[in-house]
């Protein structure tokens, strides 16, 4: 495997399919034309092609949220 593999793993792959298929589930317009009608398996292809991308984020990390203005 290379440095340039969006794919870190099976699982990790998993885990963002699965994602990206709730958000497709949920309404969100596909990123491109699909032969399926499945949304995982559009999530899938999304992947596949490079239309989405996704981080898998190290071990104990813990994810950062902006501050928002509060008026």
């Amino acid at each position: 495997m290379n440095d340039d593999t969006v794919v870190m793993n099976k699982y990790s792959l998993v885990k963002g399919a699965a994602r990206r298929a709730r958000q497709l589930q949920s309404g969100a317009v596909p990123l491109m034309a699909s032969k399926s009608m499945k949304a995982c398996r559009v999530a899938q292809e999304e992947i596949e092609q490079g239309h989405v991308t996704y981080i898998v984020k190290a071990k104990g990390e813990t994810p950062v949220v902006p501050p928002t203005d509060a008026a």
